[in-house]
Parts: structure tokens; sequence; C-alpha cells
């Protein structure tokens, strides 16, 4: 199986579709500390950053990922730290796009400590 890092998100008109609840923990098992919250059908990450600089550095390297990959999400910036939550709206929930943006957001980690 390829890694989720390497994998390329999906349209809908590519078959992207909602995932089951027992798909869930395999797929957060491949992630580094992201959070399931069902009642909003998201995946989400606080990242911690020593100023505002390297905080804001890293929102514009998701938005750059975002772009690529055509998958964007919510994002919550503060001085030091940024909130990343993913849910896919074409689907009603969560789908393997999120998995797969959050794992590139992951392999971004080693360019800013």
């Amino acid at each position: 199986m390829t890694p989720l890092a390497q994998q390329k998100c999906l349209s809908p008109a590519q078959g992207l579709e909602r995932l089951a609840e027992d798909q869930l923990p395999a797929l957060l098992s491949q992630l580094r500390e992201w959070e399931y919250a069902p009642e909003r059908q998201t995946i989400r990450k606080s990242f911690r950053f020593e100023n505002y600089y390297k905080t804001i550095a890293f929102v514009n390297a998701i938005a750059w990922i975002a772009h690529g990959e055509d998958h964007h999400p919510d994002l919550e910036v503060g001085y030091n730290r940024c909130t990343v939550s993913f849910t896919t709206h074409a689907v009603d929930g969560l789908s393997l796009n999120d998995f797969i943006s959050a794992a590139k957001i992951d392999a971004l980690l080693h360019h800013f400590s």
C-alpha cells in the first residue's frame, strides 16, 4: 500500500466516497497525533511553534499543499500555534482526502523544528 503522504487527493468524479466509521482507526494510526471528532466529522491537530514567523510560514506551506491537492482545511491561527481541521464537504464527512492531506502536513514538520 502506498503511504498516505505519497498519494494524491481524488475528486468526487474520480470516485471519492465518505469513509465508514470502521475505516477510521487504521487511517488515524498512520498519522501523528491527529484526533477524530465524531460530532463534527473532522480530524484535527494543533501545532506549536517558537514564534509568529514560523507559524505563518507553516500556514503558507499548508496553503501550498491544499492548493496542489484541491483539498482545503480549516485553520485556527495564533501567535505560536495553528490548529488544522479536515473534513470533506462533498461527501458530508471524512474521506481519504482528509487523511492524505493530514499526512502531507505531518511530513512538513521537519522543516519547522
